[in-house]
């Protein structure tokens, strides 16, 4: 990934509780002819030695468990994200060198793959992964609540994966190299958008600008 200095994110508390909130990955592995990317839930796991480890499940008949199977991968985890015109900066009136762009926020974690085939381990993290959804919800579904000969079913239909995490990297572009007046331009013009993902933006925008 290219990761000019000014928008590298290097606090870790962030990069984790990206991977939380938007747990949804695309995972870059290596497939016969070429690589593959495939979306993947992947809950985050912190090991005994402080390290960190990613799980996560695919569908038996997925051949990405055997071909994966200890081979370097990328995890993409990607939050808000939004369109930035340039007609928001204030600099557009005093010299109309502006051009659009794109503000987002990224981690991509590296690790090698690993397969793992046990019906006790995929149980506790189909649990796992079930709570950390439903949990908030006013009516949670529980595993429980499947029957047993149902969900023994469903548990050899897919096949685990495990992540240890080699390399962490975040990336949050957030317009830290306009001038401040743009970048409170940004955040105005971004907090009158309709689209969710382009409010969080603008108080991602301001916060970076705060520092």
């Amino acid at each position: 990934m290219y990761l000019p200095a000014h928008f590298e994110q290097r606090d870790t508390g962030a990069l984790h509780a990206l991977m939380a909130e938007h747990p949804l990955a695309t995972l870059v592995t290596p497939g016969p002819a070429a690589v593959v990317a495939d979306l993947v839930p992947l809950h985050r796991h912190a090991t005994a030695d402080g390290g960190t480890e990613l799980r996560g499940h695919v569908a038996r008949a997925n051949p990405l468990w055997r071909v994966a199977d200890g081979q370097p991968v990328l995890a993409v985890f990607n939050g808000p994200q939004a369109y930035v015109t340039p007609s928001w900066y204030p600099s557009k009136a005093a010299t109309h060198k502006v051009v659009p762009t794109w503000n987002y926020t990224t981690v991509h974690a590296h690790g090698r793959l690993r397969a793992v085939d046990e019906a006790p381990w995929l149980h506790a993290l189909v649990d796992r992964l079930t709570q950390a959804r439903e949990t908030p919800r006013e009516t949670p579904w529980s595993v429980d609540d499947a029957p047993a000969d149902y969900l023994g079913q469903m548990l050899r239909a897919i096949v685990g994966i495990e992540i240890p995490v080699e390399r962490l990297v975040g990336k949050w572009k957030l317009s830290q190299n306009r001038l401040p007046a743009d970048r409170q331009g940004v955040v105005e013009g971004l907090a009158q958008e309709s689209d969710a993902q382009a409010r969080q933006m603008a108080g991602l925008v301001a916060q970076a600008a705060r520092g």
